[in-house]
């Protein structure tokens, strides 16, 4: 069968002329043929229409990691890396010829240009670069140049924030992709995501999300610049420098016209420029750009594709074999050979790889793709297994080699870059498991790694999706930049809607944007929502009035919370029982509307405050004269907590009836302090403590000891802060005012019975210890002793003793300075 020469031809031009169109169409005017694309991912679109035109059972797709091939196929579609050379076919063509100059995947489109023949007609389709070099290699061909079908014009440096709708922002790196669409997303709403890491699955459905409208926008690297038909007006490069696996570069300005040509579509005029931290693009460099007319490629790489196999060395030497023509360049640090050339270090591999089928086999498992881009080490040390299970398993990867390596991928929890982690290493079992005479049960492991890369990929759609788009702001933005007037409204649940989206919440009385929005929203979205605010504000004022019994609550910071939400907040009234009300409310809500929500408020509080602090206002009412009058007043205004060393001459003074009427109204005068006996629940601690830092504009750390009967802390609670919440401070210690009156009377029942004083003897009190129980004691006035488990009373001390042994001086700034004689 001879291959024809007079019919070999070339399709040439930039983006958008419908090359690949017309090539199709060629090829199903023969009876057979074959089509050679980039990527898998347009393989498999291209595929599609084959099968729908043809039907399927005519169609073959045939890929690195995807295979459906009936029982007698016409037509072929495939990865340029994948077409079967054997198979003779009436037509060839291959795509994106121009890649013939790539460093790393050139020498298979050389290769491709040079022995890649149909029965019939033979058709390449590309870009204008290549001509000159096509023309030297295939002198008979004929080149045909098709014009863009749209313009594309240079539209100058951009922001971010001002892109138009339709526009792919370019980046080169996966970070700079990632803080890209995350700015998108507070910013627009929200983008698509294109990697040359995403699966064509994931990056399918970001790109169909795109296509639907869901966003306006699409972050991407220059994977986007081949296989991806997109409604993209506007083109925007970040940055015009990427890092190319070598070394760090400025793009090549071919290389920018084929990103940039993604914009405009068919008829549609298109535009690029350039944003973020990217200057504007130099005069020439731009016509270079909308006039298509870029440098001629020089070079393509070359590596012989006729290869010895009857050893791993002659291998070597038949890879390393001279260039055929000057332009033809060898390259260097190709992938596989680096690692052959560790797998021909191995003694073990070398001891397996004896013959022409066993070194033809090690061969094609280097070529193995590292999806998972590690260390070539690593990725050769893998590919030294699977050869070695081939080998030493008749030809075959052992199920249970394969079932330890595929189920460890087969989970879908985890964040973005663990997702895609297990992808690119699914996809790699993909490749092997497509291999039919790599692995036993080949279509059963073909269905279980393609489902696993496609829920693989569904999640990590799922993962992108939820990290980068917001769709609520890009509802809103897309609004906005329609210049239209917003509706908004709060429903009974308090959240705020602008076009139905939620941007906030009505809290109480007062608007919580959401974190996104607040950063996002423009003037005329905020507008909206203070206006649905302000209309909702008297209904909620009125809720708060119409409740019989409101839903209030104090915090511990001071505010009143209603359902939750705070209203209010307590300052420092007229007397330390009567603190002032504070409507905590939106900038919209008059002075009128705060009165009004200030009423029941203010009844609650003043209810709140008799209920748990009863004995004190009761305590007020008493018809007290003289000396036990002024007592009362002291009491109040200390919350119902006294040291008697401050009052003590009062307390002189008072006569039995007196006494009596105060413990009769709830109040112990004992040794050391007059204190409630019904305020030292832990509500009533914290309520003491916060009127006490209220009034006195204090920090109320004294509501830490609710609850408890003895504390030792090194918070610095005073000795007047810790009394007013109704506890006695000895050094660090405190002990609650009615236990610390019983401690002393135990302590002065085991003096008069001269017997040691054991903590089990306090147990019923409180917890304490020895060293604890002496410093009480101490402090008490007695002269004790340490000893195991408690201590010896061996005495008191003298009223000037005791002087000597205050532990705190008095404070000029103290509440009770006043009550200094």
């Amino acid at each position: 069968m001879t291959y024809s020469k007079d019919r070999i031809s070339a399709i040439l031009g930039p983006t958008n002329t419908g090359k690949t169109y017309v090539t199709i169409e060629r090829m199903l005017t023969h009876t057979s043929g074959m089509i050679g694309f980039p990527l898998r991912l347009l393989a498999r679109e291209n595929y599609d229409k084959v099968a729908a035109i043809k039907g399927a059972a005519q169609v073959a797709l045939i890929t690195g990691e995807e295979q459906i091939i009936p029982d007698n196929p016409r037509y072929f579609i495939c990865t340029v890396e994948a077409m079967p050379m054997e198979r003779m076919v009436e037509f060839i063509a291959v795509d994106e010829i121009q890649l013939a100059a790539d460093p790393d995947r050139g020498h298979i489109f050389t290769d491709r240009i040079f022995n890649a023949r149909g029965l019939s007609e033979t058709m390449f389709i590309g870009s204008d670069t290549i001509r000159h070099l096509l023309e030297k290699m295939i002198p008979e061909i004929q080149v045909t140049s098709r014009p863009r079908f749209s313009q594309l014009s240079y539209a100058g440096y951009k922001k971010i924030v001002r892109l138009p709708q339709r526009s792919a922002v370019v980046a080169f790196s996966a970070a700079d992709v990632y803080a890209l669409a995350e700015f998108m997303r507070r910013q627009r709403g929200g983008t698509a995501v294109v990697m040359g890491a995403l699966s064509p699955r994931a990056r399918n459905a970001q790109v169909g999300m795109y296509q639907a409208g869901e966003v306006d926008y699409i972050v991407a690297t220059d994977a986007i610049g081949m296989g991806l038909n997109m409604d993209i007006d506007h083109v925007a490069f970040s940055t015009i420098r990427k890092f190319d696996g070598r070394n760090v570069r400025q793009l090549r300005a071919s290389e920018m016209g084929q990103i940039a040509g993604r914009a405009g579509r068919y008829m549609r005029d298109g535009t690029f420029g350039t944003t973020a931290d990217e200057g504007s693009l130099p005069d020439h460099l731009a016509k270079k750009i909308e006039g298509h007319k870029f440098d001629p490629v020089q070079i393509v790489y070359w590596r012989n594709s006729k290869l010895d196999f009857s050893s791993v060395k002659e291998l070597q030497y038949t890879l390393n074999a001279p260039p055929p023509r000057e332009f033809c360049k060898r390259p260097t640090g190709l992938e596989d050979q680096e690692i052959l050339e560790r797998m021909a270090e191995d003694q073990g591999i070398m001891q397996l790889a004896q013959g022409y089928e066993s070194v033809k086999l090690l061969w094609e498992v280097c070529q193995v793709p590292d999806y998972r881009k590690l260390l070539t080490e690593i990725h050769a040390r893998f590919l030294m297994q699977v050869y070695m299970n081939i080998v030493t398993g008749h030809g075959h990867i052992p199920h249970t080699f394969i079932e330890k390596q595929v189920a460890n991928l087969d989970r879908y929890d985890g964040d973005m870059n663990a997702i895609m982690t297990r992808l690119a290493h699914i996809r790699t079992w993909n490749y092997i498991s497509n291999r039919g005479d790599w692995v036993e049960n080949q279509a059963e492991w073909k269905e279980r790694c393609r489902d696993i890369e496609d829920r693989l990929s569904d999640a990590l759609h799922l993962e992108l999706t939820q990290r980068f788009v917001d769709k609520r702001i890009a509802v809103l933005m897309k609004k906005l930049d329609e210049n239209a007037e917003f509706t908004a409204d709060v429903n009974s649940a308090g959240d705020v809607l602008v076009e139905g989206q939620f941007v906030g919440r009505l809290a109480g009385f007062r608007f919580q944007p959401d974190q996104d929005v607040l950063q996002t929203v423009s003037k005329p979205i905020k507008i909206a929502a203070r206006k649905a605010i302000l209309g909702h504000l008297p209904k909620q004022v009125e809720k708060l009035v119409s409740e019989e019994k409101p839903a209030l609550t104090l915090a511990r910071n001071n505010e009143i919370l209603w359902h939750g939400k705070p209203v209010a907040k307590l300052n420092a009234g007229k007397d330390i029982l009567s603190p002032a009300v504070h409507v905590i409310g939106d900038e919209e809500m008059d002075a009128g509307l705060r009165a009004k929500a200030a009423e029941p408020i203010e009844k609650w509080i003043n209810s709140y405050l008799r209920e748990h602090l009863t004995d004190l206002y009761n305590v007020k009412q008493l018809p007290a004269e003289g000396a036990l009058r002024g007592l009362i007043f002291q009491l109040v205004e200390n919350l119902g907590g006294l040291p008697m060393n401050k009052v003590r001459a009062s307390v002189g003074e008072l006569h039995n009836d007196a006494k009596n009427m105060l413990e009769e109204a709830g109040f112990d005068i004992g040794h050391h302090s007059i204190h409630g006996k019904n305020l030292n629940a832990p509500r009533q601690t914290i309520l003491r403590a916060q009127l006490w830092g209220l009034f006195h504009n204090r920090m109320h750390g004294a509501a830490n000891l609710a609850g408890k009967i003895l504390a030792q802390t090194d918070d610095k609670i005073s000795g007047d802060d810790a009394i007013a919440a109704g506890f006695i401070k000895v050094n660090q210690i405190y002990v609650r005012a009615d236990k610390y009156e019983r401690i002393g009377d135990v302590l002065a029942d085991h003096l008069r019975r001269k017997k040691p004083v054991k903590i089990r003897d306090i147990k019923s009190l409180a917890t304490i210890n020895a060293h604890q129980l002496w410093q009480i004691a101490e402090a008490q006035g007695f002269i004790a002793k340490k000893i195991d488990h408690g201590v010896i009373v061996q005495g008191r001390r003298k009223q000037s003793e005791k002087k000597k042994q205050k532990s705190e001086k008095p404070d000029d700034k103290s509440p009770f300075a006043v009550l200094k004689n």
